[in-house]
């Protein structure tokens, strides 16, 4: 059945993300040339059988600790940037030296947050990729870590290409780390208890209990972010694989149909463009704690989100911002653009339309959110 499901899942695909972790392009002594070239040779084919391919690429880091003689990944922001700045440039020269063996063109692309969040910018970046696919050239991104703060400390790389998939609009995601795929418990805890699954129907809290962290000197992330970027990636309707990225022939067995990995299957009720910009690109900028029937108008009726509707309002926003709503017992169930700054809606929370002007002084809108500003997660 797993397998009969891996073949109707790849049978569709054409354009495929993936994302290699730190872990899998390094060894005890820094970046691994062999792995680059392995790699390559698999993607290669992958070209060769009519798939476009984008890379989202780990590693400037590692690359960087290695050329300062690091033993220790930077906590320092300054350090951090600059180590990334220093490995940027022979993390591309070990793309390009690989993919050139077989004679395949590479491009870089760096991002921010600030990139993907700014919808014309957006826009901008998923034309760049796809004139460069249209040119036969495989993209290569990674996140801006020089010039990004907000986005080196908190960001990585697994979420980045996740809304990479999203960007460019492709139909799978591949994770390649250095275990397996995802297992019901953590395997470094529990050896002979852990059991790798073949095939998760839909990411829920029980799955989600069984997700562990890892703490490693070149990489940031762990099964956790993997599964933040599954879940992300299922509701743009694309499935994801987790599998492990230093097995020979991963890429070729994985669409042979081979049972390796674990394959997260993408949601049929798809959440679409913008929308899905919304819910899992930006960052929200503060939280709306929604009363019982403020949550259930907005859920099950469907209806924009009026003042009325609003217990609390935490964090500094203005209006347009990303905001995330919040039921009285602590669980978000919404996401959504609001109308109104945060001083203006902890002034106006609980009342009528009708009573804004009364209290502002003026009213932009009737909607705090309106209905095709916000996406129930």
């Amino acid at each position: 059945m797993n397998l009969k499901k891996r073949k109707d899942v790849l049978k569709d695909v054409r354009r495929i993300v993936i994302k290699i972790g730190s872990k899998v392009l390094t060894d005890k002594d820094g970046l691994d040339e062999h792995v680059f070239l392995r790699l390559a040779r698999e993607i290669n084919l992958l070209l060769e059988r009519g798939y476009e391919v984008i890379i989202v690429s780990s590693g400037a880091v590692a690359a960087g600790m290695k050329k300062l003689g690091m033993a220790q990944k930077p906590i320092a922001i300054p350090e951090k940037q600059a180590t990334a700045a220093i490995g940027q440039p022979a993390l591309m020269h070990y793309y390009e030296k690989a993919f050139n063996r077989f004679g395949a063109r590479v491009a870089q692309i760096l991002l921010t947050h600030a990139d993907l969040s700014n919808r014309v910018r957006f826009l901008n970046a998923k034309n760049t990729i796809f004139t460069l696919l249209k040119h036969n050239v495989i993209p290569i991104i990674n996140e801006n870590d020089t010039v990004s703060v907000e986005e080196i400390k908190l960001g990585d790389n697994d979420n980045l290409s996740s809304m990479v998939t999203m960007l460019a609009e492709a139909d799978l995601l591949i994770l390649l780390t250095d275990i397996e795929g995802f297992y019901s418990c953590n395997p470094k805890d529990l050896p002979s208890g852990a059991l790798p699954l073949s095939v998760v129907k839909s990411i829920d809290r029980e799955v989600e209990s069984c997700a562990f962290d890892t703490d490693s000197a070149e990489g940031t992330g762990g099964m956790i972010t993997k599964l933040q970027a599954a879940k992300k990636t299922a509701h743009h309707g694309a499935a994801t694989i987790i599998a492990n990225g230093k097995r020979q022939h991963i890429l070729r067995d994985i669409f042979d149909g081979k049972d390796v990995g674990t394959l997260f299957l993408q949601k049929k009720d798809r959440i679409k463009g913008r929308k899905h910009w919304i819910a899992y690109t930006l960052k929200p900028k503060g939280t709306l704690i929604i009363d019982s029937g403020g949550v259930k108008a907005l859920v099950e009726r469907k209806k924009s989100l009026l003042p009325s509707g609003i217990l609390n309002v935490t964090g500094n926003f203005n209006a347009g911002s990303s905001v995330s709503l919040i039921t009285e017992a602590g669980e978000e169930f919404a996401r959504g653009l609001v109308n109104y700054n945060s001083g203006e809606l902890d002034s106006i929370k609980g009342l009528k339309t009708q009573n804004i002007t009364d209290v502002l002084g003026y009213k932009y809108f009737d909607e705090v959110i309106h209905r095709d500003d916000l996406i129930v997660l």
